[in-house]
């Protein structure tokens, strides 16, 4: 009987915990999916260094598969950093010239804002990764954002 009580009391337990251990996980990738296998969602536990910051997977086989091409991944990667709080934007990831709030899209998850209407309308226009890429491709990455630092 009192082993039958133990594992009642473990089971209450997990059932508490674990549900908000889930929770605080998805808090902090805020619902990012996995680079690779992009319908998973990533896991805080599968993770790489990128940019000095992390970006996450969704198992032990995907990072393997970022490792062989790098650059396939770098859009979606730079995407993630943003999604995480990880980076933040400064300037126009078009032209480089200072934000006007007025004038934001939303790509993916991510509120990006532009310098004008017609950075804007670019990123309108485009769908798909075509939108990705005009905010979070390498180049238009590094014009808007900036990886925040670790503390």
């Amino acid at each position: 009987m009192k082993t039958n009580s133990t594992l009642l009391i473990l089971a209450l337990v997990t059932s508490l915990v674990l549900p908000g251990f889930a929770a605080d996980e998805k808090d902090k990738l805020n619902g990012a999916k996995c680079l690779v296998a992009a319908k998973n969602p990533a896991k805080a536990d599968k993770s790489v260094e990128y940019r000095g910051a992390k970006i996450y997977f969704c198992c032990e086989n995907c990072p393997k598969a970022y490792e062989k091409d790098k650059a396939k991944f770098a859009t979606k990667a730079n995407h993630q950093l943003v999604l995480t709080a990880q980076a933040k934007q400064e300037k126009c990831p078009l032209s480089g010239e200072a934000i006007d709030k007025d004038q934001t899209v939303e790509i993916a998850g991510v509120k990006v804002s532009f310098c004008c209407g017609n950075c804007k309308g670019k990123a309108e226009k485009a769908e798909g990764d075509a939108k990705l890429e005009i905010a979070f491709a390498d180049k238009a990455f590094d014009k808007g954002f900036k990886v925040e630092k670790k503390k």
